[in-house]
């Protein structure tokens, strides 16, 4: 299934885009895209702390997605 990732911050400059279009297998879940998208861009894999929220709310590793899910990449916020 083909996923649409909105990446913020930082990760849209690791990625070098804001919105990535992925192909990935169905029933996929949030742990393994995670792990897709440090393969695809390792610069990802430095950002400790970064988040995937789906449908405007943070999601757990097993969260198991949809095509039609808004997916994001929410990196660390840092600051006072």
């Amino acid at each position: 299934m083909e996923v649409t990732i909105l990446a913020f911050g930082v990760s849209k400059e690791l990625t070098g885009a804001s919105k990535l279009i992925l192909e990935v297998e169905k029933g996929i879940n949030t742990r393994t895209l995670k792990k897709e998208l440090e393969s695809r861009y390792p610069q990802l894999a430095s950002l400790k702390s970064y988040m995937i929220a789906v449908n405007k709310e943070y999601a757990g590793d097993a969260l198991i997605l949809n095509a039609q899910d808004e997916i994001a990449i929410i990196p660390p916020v840092s600051g006072g």
